[in-house]
């Protein structure tokens, strides 16, 4: 495939302005990050986060800090309706995996298996060692089944967690496999790995890890593919090829989105190019985790969201609009 692009984007493109008017209302959902989607039967869309925060929202736009606050959720999509899912009771939502006493679970890329009953969604065991706001650490690997149809959590499956690879930046579907794109997390820097598993569910048969040669059977043979990548970034077909796009983790809190291309779902990734410059970014205020939605790509304009937030939680309360993902059309023309 051709490898030299040129990016042309467009901010705040839908669905934004449809979840920001949602998130106003302070019926449900009213911000979180993460924001992977997945195409479920009857035309629904699942958006799927990670740390949330639900309603209400006061009239000044800021949020009660008594506000509730889960580390995971759903936003069901149908046309222009929506509708949050969580675990609990409306008057006491809680996570939609139930936390562990010493941690939670962050989601991670998600799909449908058995022609679309199940949704499954891969999940982080975060552990906490102490009170402070970074006491904790990456403990394993999960893959969360839920009902496509009544979002209950089915079961709750341990995924390979030998190799301190996070298993669920993407998964992406390609000629009888399933490939999972994970991410070696050293802090200040990230490393894509690649493994992939025959059909549609990740629990069913034995996983296999790219060698940089070929396929291995054992997770420690798993060979760094890039570096900086974002914790989840995204990994998709275009044109007669691949598209990764991610942030730069090569930089701290950066405001690079980028695009990396190859022939091949194990890379080697090549030409960069910048797809935007997120305008939030500076002061407390970082954006990450930038990847594709694929299934709602409209021709030849890809979507691309990213998550904004705050490195003092005082922000986030102080105003309701800063922790809601933004969307981006990005169209890749073949450089002249």
């Amino acid at each position: 495939m051709s490898t030299n692009w040129t990016a042309r984007t467009t901010p705040h493109v839908a669905p934004e302005s449809l979840l920001n008017a949602y998130s106003n209302t302070g019926k449900g959902w009213t911000g979180a990050d993460s924001t992977y989607s997945v195409a479920l039967p009857g035309g629904r869309t699942a958006w799927i986060f990670s740390d949330t925060f639900l309603g209400p929202v006061n009239p000044d736009g800021s949020r009660p800090t008594t506000a509730p606050f889960i580390n995971n959720s759903f936003v069901i999509q149908q046309g222009k309706s929506l509708k949050t899912v969580t675990g609990g009771t409306p008057s006491s939502p809680t996570a939609l995996i139930p936390p562990p006493s010493d941690g939670w679970y962050w989601i991670g890329a998600a799909q449908t298996s058995h022609a679309g009953r199940d949704l499954d969604v891969t999940a982080l065991r975060f552990v906490k060692t102490g009170t402070g706001q970074w006491d904790w650490h990456w403990a394993s690997n999960y893959l969360a089944r839920f009902d496509s149809k009544t979002f209950k959590l089915k079961s709750l499956t341990p995924l390979p967690s030998a190799a301190n690879v996070q298993w669920s930046g993407w998964l992406l579907r390609d000629r009888g496999y399933t490939y999972i794109y994970g991410v070696e997390d050293l802090g200040s820097s990230k490393y894509q790995h690649v493994a992939r598993v025959r059909g549609d569910d990740l629990t069913a048969k034995p996983w296999e890890y790219w060698t940089g040669s070929g396929w291995s059977s054992d997770e420690a043979a798993s060979v760094r593919v890039l570096e900086g990548v974002a914790n989840e970034h995204s990994v998709t077909q275009f044109k007669d090829g691949y598209l990764l796009v991610t942030h730069d983790t090569k930089e701290l809190f950066s405001k690079r989105v980028v695009g990396y291309f190859s022939c091949s779902p194990t890379g080697p990734w090549v030409k960069p190019v910048e797809l935007y410059q997120t305008p939030e970014t500076g002061g407390n205020i970082i954006t990450y985790n930038s990847h594709e939605h694929p299934d709602l790509r409209r021709g030849n304009e890809l979507l691309v969201s990213y998550n904004v937030n705050s490195l003092v939680s005082d922000d986030l309360y102080g105003d309701v609009s800063i922790y809601r993902p933004r969307f981006l059309g990005v169209t890749l023309a073949a450089a002249k």
